[in-house]
């Protein structure tokens, strides 16, 4: 016989329970925990991992950067005299080929080199290039004028009212020598070196590259008019009037102004002095002053969806960085040099306790040239076709501005809206873009990866790089 007792009575919740309950806190703490699923145990594992990965690198970089700023400050406590100057470096840093953003070398170098030299009161000129090629072509500049400053062609620059604090010449060279030359990455080595060559081995002479430019292209014909076809209209005696252009040299009315032309056109006799001074400007010095020493620091940009894992490889590994930047600053500020190993150089046996590069150092960063993007390599083809598309659309232009310019036609609505450019407008708009195509080329030839490093024989008694300080004074200046 079976008994029916109805539904089941809840059990009463135990005191715990209850308490908890008033407490507001919830009862599932009370539960008895248990794995999660497989995919949550997948994704916790993941991001652990990867938090821990990033967490690690971001305190080793704070690590490295604490211990060599630590090994430097000293030098910052160091009091100077009223009329001292903090030690200056001079930071150059390329564009990047393929890069837009042109400033990414000296981020490079504020990120990673620049915190040690401010721990050590390190002063320092950042000189960027926005191009390819304007770091040689300003080096070269600063190359000649102290070549011109030298022969006593120029005078070196006064203050309207000198300052106590102004320094002599000389006092301003020991400054420069005892300070350095810090070069990031291979483009910024292949300019510098491109300019430096082409500083001490072209004219000291003053070249307005606009006017040289200008000069070229006025002779090439662009701009010029078409002669008029001569038919029969206006033929005196059976024959044709001759245009200006067929007749002879001597044909013509005389004009005053034509001879006053003539005069100033023709070479004027130089004096000795003249000549003199133009053979001093024209033939390049014997040797080379002694330039700061070179810090060679190495920077690679990555760029491409090839070359993403590198970026993403870099992104937890930023220690790396950060100890090569720590110790590039760190032999600036110690002031350990050797020589410039140029090509087929073997270093000497008494720089044993310096750590030196195998080889040549024109050979500096030159495995980050394969990381180039491979768009690069069509810079030229795309310099070709713009100027190409440009001059194809230039005779329409400028048809359409002469005509507007001589009353030929009346400005249709659109030219009415926006009128288009005058004559005047389109010759200075041509040099401009002429002036870019030409330098784009010129950088390029300059830092394209096929292309050796400039190299003169008289570099190898001016140039010096820095090293790392000997072991015996690292551990001193530790202890």
């Amino acid at each position: 016989m079976s008994t029916d007792n109805g539904p089941s009575r809840p059990q009463d919740p135990s005191g715990v329970r209850i308490v908890l309950g008033r407490l507001g806190i919830p009862a599932w703490l009370l539960q008895r925990p248990k794995l999660p699923s497989r995919n949550w145990l997948i994704f916790l594992s993941v991001t652990s991992s990867v938090a821990g990965c990033y967490i690690y690198d971001r305190r080793e970089c704070k690590r490295i950067r604490r211990e060599y700023e630590d090994r430097v400050r000293w030098l910052a406590e160091e009091p100077l005299a009223s009329s001292d100057l903090p030690r200056k470096v001079v930071v150059y840093g390329a564009k990047w080929p393929g890069d837009d953003d042109w400033d990414r070398a000296m981020r490079y170098f504020r990120k990673y080199v620049k915190p040690i030299l401010v721990a050590a009161a390190v002063d320092y000129d950042m000189i960027k290039g926005q191009r390819h090629g304007d770091i040689a072509r300003r080096l070269a500049d600063e190359v000649k004028a102290h070549r011109r400053l030298a022969l006593g062609l120029d005078k070196p620059k006064e203050s309207i009212m000198p300052l106590p604090t102004d320094q002599s010449p000389e006092a301003v060279r020991r400054r420069e020598l005892d300070g350095g030359l810090v070069i990031v990455g291979r483009p910024t080595f292949k300019e510098f070196m491109a300019g430096l060559k082409s500083g001490w081995s072209e004219s000291a002479r003053r070249v307005d590259r606009e006017e040289e430019l200008a000069r070229v292209l006025a002779d090439d014909g662009v701009f010029d008019e078409p002669e008029p076809e001569v038919g029969d209209v206006g033929a005196l005696d059976g024959e044709p009037i001759p245009t200006p252009s067929k007749l002879p040299p001597s044909a013509g009315v005389y004009s005053p102004f034509q001879a006053i032309a003539q005069q100033r056109a023709a070479p004027k006799p130089r004096s000795r002095e003249e000549e003199a001074t133009s053979e001093l400007l024209d033939t390049p010095p014997g040797t080379i002053t002694p330039l700061p020493p070179l810090l060679l620091v190495p920077f690679t940009n990555y760029l491409g969806f090839k070359q993403i894992p590198y970026m993403l490889w870099d992104f937890f590994t930023e220690r790396k960085k950060v100890q090569a930047g720590a110790e590039a600053a760190y032999k600036l500020i110690m002031k350990h040099t050797r020589p410039f190993h140029g090509p087929s150089d073997v270093p000497p046996a008494n720089e044993s306790n310096f750590i030196t590069p195998a080889g040549s150092d024109l050979d500096f960063d030159a495995a980050v040239e394969q990381y180039y993007k491979s768009s690069t390599h069509k810079l030229p083809d795309e310099i070709a076709k713009a100027r190409a598309d440009y001059y194809a659309a230039l005779p329409a232009r400028l048809k359409a501005a002469r005509d507007l310019a001589r009353g030929l036609r009346e400005p249709t609505k659109e030219e009415r809206a926006n009128p288009p450019p005058t004559e005047v407008e389109l010759r200075s708009e041509r040099m401009r873009k002429e002036l870019r195509w030409r330098s784009d080329e010129e950088g390029w030839e300059i830092i394209r990866p096929d292309r050796p490093v400039a190299w003169d024989e008289r570099f190898r008694d001016a140039l010096k790089v820095f090293v790392d300080p000997p072991r015996e004074e690292e551990r001193r200046e530790s202890d």
